[in-house]
């Protein structure tokens, strides 16, 4: 180990960034993971343990920037603002590109990628904490408590507007003891606010919640029990409404949005796009379906069968099916897959899991006589754990998309298309030859 006497601290050089954002690096045989340094700098740490400290960069990254945000290194919400947004949407494609390899997939084509832009996020899930003088909205500090969110560079405007009113009207709620949670969507209704608090809302608590929601033009404000998970509507003063392609839905509280809405449009034109040509009454599988995101945009290909787990989400999927192509069920996945027989209909299969990835579903999908499925991923480590099955059943990419909607997060968004159909390999790779012929030109 080498001692810089005047810096202190030993060198490293970065090679890469790993999956929570830290700069990885060997020292002894040993990874060392290092927070702020960027992949290709030669920088200078101490360490303590485990414990390590960024203390001099000697030769910087050609990719760092200066952060935007004045909270960046406390708030836990973003950790690569550092990096240029290229750069990251750079790093998020390899981790796609990694996942799918190790799955067994290679020669992988070029994929689209789409990055959304600041100020647009319309889901959060917030911490909140009573502290002496106040309350504190925000997100963990790294290892923390929650640090206030005084600034953000992600979070739409209209919701970071309801932070200092929040903020006011929760320090007077009496069952604010201590720490609790508030998720937050922004529907095309309105902000939807979803509350959890140590103990039971008093009469006086609804109260002040319901003129809130009115002062603020808040069409709902619900209550979530940390107990038993169970959630009321404390204030209900308009419609609920979410509108996917030509359907509006009434999602449920504290339901699952896509984090932007440009991003939602992106994976949805990727899902849409990786369905082969269909008669209306072809069917889809659709598994993991939710409140209907993909649902809807699906039906206007083909008749969607759409799968949730969810009884609310599948509520609002039968609510709003009504005089269209699709028929919703409830069914959990995990414990009741569907079987290769009960597939044997479907023309295509989407599926959306969630981030511990299908689990259960994989086998039987992977075992039908399904040609074509579109797997959208939020967790590459998912990703490879899931679509091993369907390289062993000779499943080969056509497409794949990634979506960076979670800016300067570690967290990526793919959609990829698999197929076993000899005809659109063939097309596929028919194309592929031309582009590639063209650029040699």
């Amino acid at each position: 180990m080498s001692i810089n006497p005047e810096t202190g601290g030993f060198p490293l050089r970065i090679e890469g960034i790993g999956s929570s954002g830290d700069g990885i690096a060997h020292h002894d045989d040993q990874t060392v993971f290092v927070p702020g340094a960027l992949p290709g700098e030669d920088v200078r740490v101490r360490m303590s343990g485990r414990d390590v400290e960024l203390i001099h960069i000697e030769k910087p990254s050609p990719d760092r920037v200066a952060p935007p945000c004045s909270l960046f290194g406390k708030c836990g919400g973003c950790s690569l603002q550092h990096l240029s947004l290229p750069a990251v949407l750079d790093w998020k494609t390899s981790r796609v590109v990694h996942a799918l390899n190790d799955a067994g997939f290679e020669d992988l084509p070029d994929p689209l990628r789409f990055q959304t832009v600041p100020y647009t996020r319309r889901r959060m899930d917030f911490a909140v904490q009573r502290v002496p003088g106040g309350v504190v909205i925000g997100l963990h500090q790294r290892n923390g408590d929650p640090v206030d969110m005084t600034e953000c560079h992600v979070l739409h405007p209209d919701l970071f507007a309801l932070l200092t009113p929040l903020r006011e009207v929760l320090s007077s709620l009496g069952s604010l003891t201590g720490r609790g949670s508030m998720i937050v969507n922004l529907l095309d209704s309105g902000p939807d606010l979803t509350f959890s608090t140590p103990a039971q809302l008093t009469s006086v608590d609804r109260t002040k919640l319901a003129a809130f929601a009115k002062a603020h033009g808040i069409p709902r404000i619900s209550w979530q029990d940390p107990k038993s998970g169970g959630i009321e509507t404390v204030a209900h003063s308009a419609a609920i409404r979410l509108r996917f392609a030509d359907a509006d839905t009434a999602p449920p509280p504290a339901a699952f949005l896509q984090a932007t809405k440009d991003a939602e449009q992106a994976i949805s034109a990727a899902v849409v796009g990786g369905i082969p040509p269909l008669n209306r009454k072809d069917i889809i599988v659709e598994l993991f379906a939710g409140c209907g995101t993909l649902t809807f945009p699906l039906a206007e290909k083909g008749r969607v069968l759409a799968y949730e787990g969810n009884e609310t989400a599948t509520a609002t999927l039968k609510a709003a099916s009504g005089g269209r192509r699709v028929d919703a069920y409830g069914r959990d996945l995990g414990r009741q897959p569907l079987l290769p027989q009960d597939l044997k209909t479907a023309r295509a299969v989407v599926l959306d899991p969630p981030y511990i990835g299908a689990g259960p579903q994989m086998v039987p999908l992977a075992r039908s006589a399904v040609k074509d499925i579109v797997y959208v991923s939020c967790n590459p480590g998912a990703l490879v754990k899931d679509t091993r099955a369907l390289k062993a059943a000779g499943y080969s990419v056509l497409s794949w998309t990634v979506v960076d909607q979670f800016l300067w997060s570690t967290e990526v968004e793919a959609v990829v298309v698999f197929t076993r159909d000899a005809k659109r390999l063939k097309r596929e790779s028919s194309r592929r030859s031309r582009i590639d012929l063209s650029h040699s030109d």
